[in-house]
């Protein structure tokens, strides 16, 4: 910013200019003053000098002793500062005169000494001077010179005198004409009024210094440390603030200043705080939207692969009952044929194969039917332990021949829940069973160890908790996301068909509990049953509710 442009260079011009008018009036009326005064005293040093003349002369005049008045007038014409002395008579002569040649002359009656007095050249009756018997007028030399004039009375002792008797009634004898120099005054005037320029414009000169610097110090300084913290503010920097520790109205500004500053700095870090919390719960509900979406599409393919299902169970149990009967039946025939042992040991075990297939594939529809079929839910109220430990006791062979170490925890807290115990303990059954098949997949040496932990937790008031880990193989995140859904699977052809998680999360749903699923490929996975342990009043009141209901996203075995 150019300085002509701020408010103390506008302020400093202010101040400066009206010095120099005071000073510069000031100056002008004690010269103007001063004149008048110097003037008044050389007015009255001239009356004072008329008045000792005509005193002087006045002996001398009523004797007619020229000489004498000749000799004064020149003896007082020759004090410093008179320019001159002239005596006139009535006819406008000089008589006297400190200037010898100007003796005899007669004036100029429209001189401005005769006109005061004698109006329209009528020497012969005056009038009183209307003006001032002072006149100011330049020599030939280009000086000043005050003339001041003294009228010569006719006093009685004058029309009665012998020598040169005057009627009475002539008031008027003549004039006293004294002329004083002012070149001293000039001088004075002229060095006076020098001296005063000179201080004034000292004076103008320190004011103007002393303004400069106090404005600068009181006013600039602050200005401009407001206006750059201000500038900080704007370009973003909240944190600045001003250092002035003044009483005055900036340190009031000041103080302001930092306040705003501060509440900026506390909004803007609120707004930031807003901005990143509302961002992440925009992600957090994305995320749930996508999830619910997820959710929503799986309960659309859940419900249509179960009517599929159902009917395709339907359709398929008679054929395969059959199968197995005449499967059956034909054995029985073969072993009482006359065929040789080794013929019917042959077509024996060709239509044992037969039925076992045929079975495994009645197995097949009844999951399907179990999957698809609207099932009773038969609520009471249950131990966990109890069921727990029924699974164990259940697995435990099959674990064993697999090489797989069951290991129950001890329970902490309360197992009593509101449930269908047979439901629970079949949904638990497919969990250890999924496991076992989980660690012997991971580990195909016999030697290796795996275990299956079971765990209860029973210290939250509202729900109890069922963990069970495996050291398996673990899944990927794209196995996790469709652990859940019929028919999908991770076993080898023939040894499942995927149906054992997705009848476990329909069983937890219609307890209106949750499955969380938490794998890593390598290391085994660990799912977690939360149930309620009050079931709503409806749940009670209802034998069945439909299966299909939304799967949660989690990892588990297939």
């Amino acid at each position: 910013m150019q300085i002509t442009r701020t408010i103390a260079f506008r302020l400093f011009l202010i101040i400066v200019s009206a010095q120099t008018i005071v000073l510069g009036v000031l100056t002008y009326a004690v010269v103007s003053i001063q004149h008048s005064q110097l003037m008044e005293h050389v007015e009255l040093s001239a009356q004072r000098v008329s008045d000792i003349i005509a005193r002087s002369t006045r002996h001398s005049m009523l004797l007619n002793r020229k000489e004498d008045v000749q000799h004064i007038v020149s003896a007082v014409g020759g004090e410093p500062g008179i320019e001159g002395i002239r005596i006139y008579n009535k006819a406008g002569e000089v008589i006297f005169a400190t200037t010898l040649p100007d003796i005899h002359t007669v004036v100029d009656l429209n001189a401005e000494a005769c006109v005061s007095c004698h109006p329209n050249q009528q020497l012969q009756t005056p009038h009183p001077p209307q003006e001032k018997l002072s006149r100011l007028f330049t020599n030939p030399n280009g000086q000043r010179v005050l003339g001041f004039i003294t009228p010569i009375s006719n006093e009685k002792q004058c029309s009665e005198a012998d020598c040169h008797a005057h009627p009475a009634n002539k008031t008027i004898l003549g004039v006293l004409d004294v002329k004083m120099s002012l070149v001293q005054v000039d001088q004075r005037l002229e060095a006076n009024k020098k001296n005063f320029l000179l201080l004034s414009l000292g004076a103008t000169l320190i004011v103007a210094l002393a303004s400069g610097g106090f404005i600068w110090l009181v006013i600039k300084r602050p200005v401009q440390k407001l206006v750059n913290g201000m500038q900080m503010v704007s370009s973003g920097n909240l944190e600045h603030r001003l250092a002035l520790r003044s009483q005055d109205e900036f340190g009031l500004l000041a103080t302001t200043f930092n306040k705003m500053s501060e509440e900026l700095e506390r909004a803007s870090d609120e707004l930031t705080s807003w901005s990143n919390t509302l961002e992440l719960k925009v992600k957090e509900k994305t995320a749930d939207l996508e999830k619910a979406h997820r959710q929503l599409m799986r309960v659309e393919k859940l419900a249509s692969l179960g009517n599929l299902s159902s009917s395709v169970a339907h359709e398929l149990n008679n054929p395969l009952e059959g199968i197995l009967t005449f499967s059956k039946l034909l054995i029985k025939r073969i072993k009482k044929s006359a065929l040789s042992e080794n013929e019917k040991k042959n077509y024996c075990n060709e239509l044992q194969l037969m039925a076992d297939e045929a079975q495994r594939c009645g197995n097949i529809v009844k999951n399907l039917l179990v999957f698809a079929r609207q099932s009773s839910v038969s609520i009471q109220t249950a131990h966990l332990s109890h069921i727990v430990d029924r699974c164990v006791l259940l697995m435990s062979h099959h674990a064993k021949i697999q090489g797989v170490s069951l290991i129950k925890d001890e329970m902490k807290g309360d197992d009593t829940v509101e449930c269908d115990a047979n439901q629970l303990q079949q949904a638990v059954l497919a969990l250890i069973g999924n496991a076992v098949e989980a660690i012997t997949s991971a580990h195909p040496d016999e030697n290796s160890e795996g275990k299956v932990e079971i765990s209860l937790d029973g210290t939250h008031p509202d729900q109890v908790v069922i963990r069970v880990h495996d050291n398996g193989i673990g899944m990927t995140d794209e196995v996790k996301a469709h652990i859940f859904e019929p028919f999908f699977t991770t076993k080898s052809e023939g040894k499942g068909v995927g149906l054992g998680l997705s009848i476990l999360y329909g069983i937890i749903q219609r307890h209106h509990g949750n499955v969380e699923v938490e794998s890593e490929t390598g290391k085994g996975s660990t799912f977690t049953l939360i149930l309620p342990r009050k079931q709503p009043a409806k749940v009670r009141e209802e034998r069945t509710t439909p299966i299909g209901t939304t799967p949660i996203e989690g990892v588990g075995h297939g």
